[in-house]
């Protein structure tokens, strides 16, 4: 059975993690890689930093959604990804198809884009970590240049807004967390989410004209 590529869990297929691999030399998406492996290199190996999604916007993106920290399934597929299985990237992936967004306009990044914790679970992202990590997002926000929105997506990227807001001219959203543990205890906040999506989808669409 062929893994439909937009569908919830679809890096849970070891052959759409092989093609979507094979995709990173890809003009919209390289220059991105490169980015990411010049943490590294700042860094040190041991700040492990999953790929960005080959099937989304790369650096043609309009949209640039922050999140907290890569989680363990990220690191798993390699992949910053709506498709990884986990329950947040399901309901992520959910969201943004219904809520309509061209898939080719967004690009799905953390606020701290490397894994925090041990191999055997993640730890909490500390302010430390988001300090660390600002400086780089200049440098990535630079290789977006149709970038018209950044969507601060959960507490800890909403807490850099600050910083973040003095590096772009694209306008802020905010949103939830996706994680099923948010959605299981405020039920209505995957309504909110959509709402906050929907709104996005046309801003993309009519600009400043969008309310």
């Amino acid at each position: 059975m062929v893994t439909d590529p937009d569908s919830p869990y679809a890096l849970r297929d070891l052959d759409e993690i092989k093609r979507r691999l094979a995709m990173l030399t890809l003009p919209h998406i390289a220059p991105l890689i490169a980015y990411a492996q010049q943490i590294t290199a700042k860094l040190g190996d041991s700040y492990q930093i999953p790929y960005f999604d080959p099937c989304d916007g790369g650096t043609h993106a309009k949209v640039l959604f922050l999140l907290e920290a890569p989680g363990r399934k990220a690191v798993g597929s390699s992949f910053i990804s709506r498709n990884n299985p986990d329950p947040s990237a399901r309901n992520m992936c959910t969201l943004l198809n219904t809520a309509e967004l061209p898939r080719t306009a967004t690009l799905l990044w953390n606020i701290v884009p490397w894994y925090v914790g041990s191999e055997s679970r993640i730890r909490a992202v500390k302010k430390s970590d988001v300090v660390t990590a600002i400086p780089f997002l200049k440098e990535l926000i630079d290789l977006l240049p149709n970038l018209k929105a950044i969507v601060l997506v959960g507490r800890k990227a909403q807490s850099a807004k600050s910083q973040i807001i003095q590096l772009t001219s694209a306008r802020f959203f905010e949103s939830h967390h996706p994680s099923q543990q948010v959605m299981n205890r405020w039920p209505e906040r995957r309504n909110e989410m959509l709402v906050t999506f929907k709104s996005l989808a046309d801003f993309l669409k009519n600009g400043s004209n969008a309310k």
